[in-house]
Order: C-alpha cells, then sequence, then structure tokens
C-alpha cells in the first residue's frame, strides 16, 4: 500500500532564493536538521540525474537521486541504500512565488512498507512522524534562506525561526 505525506510553509525568502538553495543538490546539510553531510556522487551537482549521498549525525546514511525536474519549480527524488524498512520512497519538493519577497514550499513523500499487511499498518503509524520530520526540514529551509545560518543538528529557539514563517 503506497503513502503519501505532504506539508507546506510560507517563508520570508523569495521563490528565487529558496530554489537556489534547493537547487545546491549537494547542500541540504545547510538546512535539513541532522544532516551532517552531503556529498554530490558523480558528476552533476543539480537537475535531472544528480544525486548525493547524505550522512547524518547518528552515522546512518541514505543515497537519494532526482529522477524529476522542472527548473525554478520542482524535483522528485527516489531514496536508495538505506536501512529504513521501505519497499519504496520518493519525496519532492515544490516552490511556489507568493509575493515579491515570499514564496510557498511544499514538500511530500511518498512510500510503500516492506512486509505486506504488517508493513501497510506501519505506514500508516509512520505518517505523524514523516510529517514532523517534513516540519523540521522546512523550518530548517525557511530559517537558513532567511537568515543564512546553517542549521546542525537541531532548529533554532522559534524567537529565532519565527521571523522566517509567514504567518
Amino acid at each position: 500500500m503506497e503513502h503519501k505525506v505532504e506539508s507546506t510553509l510560507k517563508v520570508n525568502a523569495t521563490a528565487e532564493k529558496v530554489w537556489k538553495i534547493l537547487d545546491d543538490f549537494g547542500g541540504v546539510e545547510k538546512f535539513s536538521v541532522g544532516v551532517e553531510r552531503s556529498p554530490i556522487v558523480g558528476v552533476k551537482n543539480s537537475g535531472l540525474g544528480a544525486k548525493r549521498h547524505c550522512v547524518f549525525y547518528d552515522k546512518t546514511s541514505v543515497h537519494e537521486g532526482i529522477i524529476e525536474y522542472e527548473a525554478q519549480k520542482s524535483f522528485k527524488v527516489v531514496l536508495s541504500e538505506h536501512s529504513m524498512p521501505m519497499k519504496t520512497m520518493y519525496a519532492g519538493f515544490r516552490v511556489e512565488k507568493l509575493t515579491e519577497t515570499s514564496c510557498e514550499v511544499s514538500m511530500y513523500m511518498q512510500y510503500v512498507v516492506k512486509f505486506g499487511p504488517l508493513g501497510a499498518l506501519m505506514g500508516m503509524m509512520m505518517r505523524p512522524v514523516l510529517k514532523g520530520v517534513q516540519k523540521k526540514l522546512l523550518s530548517g529551509l525557511a530559517y537558513h534562506a532567511f537568515s543564512g545560518k546553517i542549521i546542525g543538528r537541531e532548529l533554532p529557539p522559534s524567537e529565532e525561526l519565527d521571523p522566517a514563517i509567514v504567518s
């Protein structure tokens, strides 16, 4: 059974600036909580076919490769070589301009959990956890786009984070 989780966040930064950050495919550690490093695998730094190897602070890792790409708008990645109990897992981002100084960023995850009917149940139970992961990732992206500061192991306190998010 395929599951899908989606989140959106309005960001106090231009769509162009946010896209530039997302399009730096090897730079995800700048805004994603928990990612220690994310070197590019191969020669493509962005666009269709770009690949990265994300290593987390807990020393787990995942390979991600862009399989769909619309410049200045969206991309979709396939996740592989990970320890999660997933048969398939995809993630995607979309950036939409709201005003001259703000945008909306959407992130979705599509996944199928291993283990048949038990996996389908596990997949439903994973939705709130993955929704939390998305919220942290989008908040980190907003903060990095707004402030230029790198996230690291955890998000900054709300008094630092709030100005980056359109309320």
